[in-house]
């Protein structure tokens, strides 16, 4: 498994769901239909998203040269 860091490709809006999916070795596609859908539920996952996109390292910091 990868690390979990937003990647520079591949991401639509902040990069949050393209990271989940590449750590877990699913689709992209499925984990933005899953977030979308769970949107219709009540809860925080608009917080959350917005919360991951801040503490989450793009994925150009977290490669090291050493």
């Amino acid at each position: 498994m990868s690390a979990l860091a937003r990647p520079t490709d591949g991401r639509m809006i902040g990069g949050v769901c393209a990271a989940i999916a590449r750590r877990y070795n699913w689709s992209p596609t499925t984990v933005r239909v899953a977030f979308v859908l769970s949107c219709l539920l009540p809860g925080p996952q608009f917080l959350l998203y917005i919360a991951l996109w801040i503490f989450l390292p793009s994925e150009n910091r977290t490669k090291t040269a050493w």
